[in-house]
């Protein structure tokens, strides 16, 4: 690697020159075409390529703020031949340079970074999509039925609205829409839907894939199977997503939403694990949502930046429970309705459900909201805390995966522990089972081995001086959980060695690196994983 690393930025860094020079006399584009593969075009690729100071600053960030790595250059894709024209070239060089696509940036520790590399900035294909980004249509004839052809840069929210204009909508999402399919195919895409529908990476039919190779794959079940089942999940290291054909079904329009306070955890996981145990797709007493998560005294406010849920009125009854207590367990479900005639048959199954379930008497709360109000509920708290300037700060997140069968051990040594001892955390711990059977395991993503396990987030944010205890508090939760012999799995793994990551891994391990060496063998695509090096 040593040796390898002053000849690769001698590369780049005279490739970029010529760049610049070309941008500023495009007048004379011989003066570096040589520099490329004789069959690839030039002059619009080095129109699109940028090293301006706003650029580079933005492309060394992410959300989690607190990982920064300098790219070369950033390119601004007009059009899916771009990022094949940038990948190609990188694979002919000697070295090549490592590329990253970034869709909203929404990665915690740089997993969207390439330093001293090219950073593509997926969001750039929006202003060439010409409207036609998510195309909705039927396939009467086969068993498809409605689906959407959508843009790897369209954000979910754009997808939401587009379909919801057809009366359709995709059945998964996350609880944040503003994150690109690329984004969420490239990890799993989870939320309060996945007991019963899967991850989003379940819900794909087809992809139109950019590989390490540049060459451009349309993939499937059927057709280029291995690259579709490596790329769901596969943390961008196979290929860029550019297209996602996602099945659609008839949307509702609005959700009966309802939330319930446990002071018992056993009491709280046993319900959660009877509701999603009803997960057929028809099934009337089935929910159609579930989520959890933890309320603690010192902890967010009952009334948090995910909703405004709580009234003013009830604040005064939690916090006395939260006195008393000092941790309680929220349970979130939804119902979906159609219209008003669908209205009393819903609230009746609420009711039924609600009595066979042992949260605290009188701790339950309601609202009927419309569904795209519900599924887009975190954006308000988002625009309320930008106005604050409390949105771009630190997010020292971490996401876990617990076996259903450790999930008491995990409750007493974190949650009782060293969460509620430390007095430390500051934003939503959410909690909440999924079924593995809607998982497909022919997929690069990475779950415990239980058919029933547990979705873990710390949703932390703090101050630009503070992080570092977050961070130590989340190690220390990692350490807990080996020393414990609790087989977790990191969601939206953050991993600095090999051996971390081949443990990540374990039986996918081996056929993770050969799908490497088959689609990506030059090491080139998201190398802010570190998972490979070049020196492999």
């Amino acid at each position: 690697m040593a040796d390898s690393v002053p000849i690769a930025t001698y590369v780049m860094v005279i490739f970029f020159i010529y760049v610049s020079h070309l941008m500023s006399t495009l007048g004379k584009p011989k003066s570096w075409t040589y520099l490329l593969p004789p069959k690839l075009p030039n002059i619009h690729l080095a129109d699109r390529l940028s090293d301006d100071p706003i650029a580079i600053k933005l492309a060394s960030t992410d959300f989690g703020n607190i990982v920064k790595e300098i790219p070369a250059a950033v390119l601004y894709p007009s059009s899916n031949n771009d990022i094949a024209s940038l990948i190609k070239f990188s694979h002919s060089s000697s070295p090549p340079f490592q590329i990253a696509a970034r869709g909203q940036g929404h990665s915690i520790s740089g997993q969207a970074m390439a330093r001293d590399g090219v950073v593509v900035d997926m969001k750039s294909l929006r202003n060439y999509r010409n409207g036609n980004g998510v195309k909705v249509s039927s396939a009467a004839s086969s068993s498809m039925g409605w689906y959407a052809d959508v843009g790897g840069e369209q954000l979910w929210a754009d997808v939401l609205n587009a379909t919801l204009e057809h009366g359709f909508a995709p059945v998964s999402w996350t609880d944040y829409l503003y994150l690109t399919v690329g984004g969420t195919l490239s990890n799993a895409g989870i939320s309060g839907q996945t007991f019963q529908y899967g991850p989003q990476i379940s819900n794909v039919y087809e992809m139109d894939v950019i590989t390490g190779k540049g060459d451009f794959v349309t993939c499937s079940p059927e057709k280029n199977t291995e690259l579709f089942y490596a790329v769901l999940g596969g943390l961008g290291q196979f290929g860029i997503i550019v297209r996602a054909r996602i099945p659609l079904e008839p949307a509702p329009k609005r959700v009966k939403w309802v939330r319930m306070l446990y002071n018992d955890f056993s009491a709280f996981t046993r319900d959660q694990e009877h509701l999603i145990s009803i997960n057929g797709r028809k099934q009337k007493n089935a929910v159609d949502y579930l989520e959890g998560s933890l309320l603690m005294s010192q902890g967010p406010h009952p009334n948090n930046w995910r909703s405004s849920f709580f009234s003013l009125s009830d604040h005064s009854k939690i916090i006395s429970l939260l006195t008393k207590y000092g941790i309680l367990y929220c349970l979130e479900v939804v119902k979906f309705y159609h219209d008003d005639h669908t209205l009393a048959s819903m609230e009746m199954e609420v009711q039924v459900l609600l009595e066979e379930l042992s949260f605290i008497p009188g701790f339950v709360y309601e609202k009927d909201v419309l569904y795209v109000d519900f599924l887009n509920r975190v954006r308000s708290g988002e625009i309320k805390l930008q106005s604050q300037g409390l949105w771009d700060v630190p997010h020292p997140w971490l996401n876990l995966f617990v076996p259903k069968s450790r999930i008491s051990d995990f409750n007493y040594g974190v949650f009782n522990d060293i969460i509620l001892k430390r007095n430390i955390t500051t934003g939503p711990i959410l909690v909440y089972p999924m079924n593995r059977s809607k998982w497909d395991d022919r997929m690069s993503a990475i779950i415990p081995d239980e058919e029933v396990f547990y979705t873990i987030g710390f949703l932390h944010s703090s101050g630009f001086d503070d992080w570092g205890a977050l961070d130590v508090q989340n190690k220390d939760i990692l350490q807990f959980c080996y020393d414990s012999g609790i087989e977790v799995k990191q969601y939206l793994p953050n991993y600095k060695t090999r051996e971390e990551w081949k443990y990540h891994f374990g039986i996918k391990w081996r056929t993770f690196q050969e799908r490497k060496n088959q689609f990506d063998p030059k090491i080139i695509l998201s190398p802010g994983h570190r998972i490979f090096s070049t020196n492999d």
